[in-house]
């Protein structure tokens, strides 16, 4: 787990306390879908399953999480979202996630359950 000073993981300019470790305690809830997709990406590099499976919608979250321990996630690049604001109830995120190795490419969709952001599914 990174300490209360360390860089986010997500990307932005902010400690991880600060930024995504505020919405895996709990503190705060994410306010735009980008938001939770940083927040989610950050949750796999720290293996937060829990937090993933909280912020999974209902619909489509899968019983149990298991993450694979020899993927080393390296960086998040936001390419495009649409909608998705404190204003919206849906909305998409596109992004690359890189990984030792590799990289995962995905647009997902987003959507509000009992007013708090949750990830869908990938964009079909």
């Amino acid at each position: 787990m990174p300490g209360p000073t360390t860089p986010c993981p997500c990307g932005l300019p902010a400690t991880y306390a600060e930024c995504c470790g505020a919405l895996h305690n709990g503190t705060r809830t994410a306010t735009t879908a980008e938001q939770l997709m940083r927040s989610r990406y950050t949750a796999f590099v720290v293996g937060d399953t829990a937090y993933l499976l909280r912020t999974w919608h209902s619909t489509t979250r899968p019983p149990v999480l298991e993450l694979s321990p020899n993927i080393r996630w390296t960086g998040l690049e936001i390419l495009a979202t649409t909608n998705g604001t404190p204003f919206h109830t849906e909305g998409t995120v596109e992004f690359r996630a890189s990984y030792a190795g590799g990289a995962q490419q995905e647009n997902s969709h987003f959507t509000r359950e009992n007013g708090e952001w949750t990830y869908v599914s990938p964009v079909r």
